[in-house]
């Protein structure tokens, strides 16, 4: 049972961090209908930005993590004002080309200015935390804390305020929106923001108990395609339902299959789940 309970906190570890990525992609693709592959190059500037915060200056964990989320907002809306708003009325395959050349236009920028080698970001959490028989890092905890406490935030800001509603009212119907008297670039705008602070808080908290270097976010950002594609391409809740099913499906295949095969466990799942349910597990039929 101790074992069982400890395979049930790393797969809420990694379906937190899972599912804060893929509800910044899930956001992005409902105002584009594009997905967005440069959102894992925001995931790992996050991380850097994070990183050279606390190291370089000296700043407190939570400080470097609100400047990471300033910064990721910063550099989303410049992206969607000089990348992919110029493009909202081109075919598909051009945003996607472009998202892909920001996200190589970032790598690159990285390894140039932090260079290509891996980094351990320092945190305050070092504690072990034992409850019950389970052993704890006080880090993996606090991903948990505050990965689900963003999810229950964000969910509410969307679904209780109107600049939510806005939001949602852009990702169903673009057109409509626009002529009730939505402004259109300045939702785009906000969505970016928010799917960067997302990234950047998602690797500001994942960082210490992983590493940091320019291609962190590439499979990252791979899974991530995968929670929204199982949970319904644009559906919230399918993003978050969906990150916790791959955090667990990793977390339980790693301990009962092995280490080697965890990676793979995502698109097995992917699989089987689409030959029942093509349309993902919250996508509307025929949507």
């Amino acid at each position: 049972m101790e074992m069982l309970m400890q395979q049930v906190l790393n797969g809420l570890t990694l379906g937190g961090i899972y599912g804060l990525v893929a509800l910044g992609l899930t956001l992005v693709y409902g105002i584009l209908h594009v997905p967005n592959f440069a959102h894992g190059a925001f995931y790992m500037v996050g991380a850097f930005v994070a990183f050279h915060a606390m190291n370089a200056w000296g700043w407190g964990y939570w400080v470097a993590m609100l400047a990471a989320a300033a910064v990721l907002a910063a550099l989303a809306v410049v992206s969607e004002r000089l990348v992919f708003h110029p493009l909202r009325a081109a075919s598909g395959i051009h945003p996607m080309i472009a998202a892909i050349g920001v996200l190589l236009f970032l790598e690159a920028g990285a390894q140039a200015l932090w260079g290509a080698d891996f980094q351990r970001m320092p945190t305050p959490y070092t504690s072990i935390v034992e409850m019950g028989g389970i052993t704890a890092p006080a880090q993996r905890l606090l991903i948990i804390a505050a990965a689900f406490a963003l999810m229950v935030a964000l969910h509410l800001f969307l679904t209780r305020t109107t600049t939510g509603s806005t939001i949602i009212a852009m990702a169903q119907n673009r057109e409509g929106a626009s002529l009730v008297g939505i402004d259109a670039n300045r939702v785009s705008m906000l969505t970016f923001a928010i799917s960067g602070m997302l990234a950047a808080v998602a690797a500001t908290l994942y960082a210490p108990i992983n590493l940091v270097y320019p291609a962190m976010g590439n499979l990252v950002i791979t899974k991530a395609f995968v929670i929204i594609i199982l949970g319904g391409m644009g559906s919230v809740p399918g993003a978050i339902v969906g990150g916790l099913i791959i955090g667990f499906a990793e977390s339980f295949g790693a301990f009962y299959i092995s280490t080697d095969y965890k990676d793979i466990v995502a698109f097995v799942l992917l699989v089987v789940i689409l030959s029942l349910r093509p349309q993902g597990l919250f996508a509307k039929r025929g949507h």
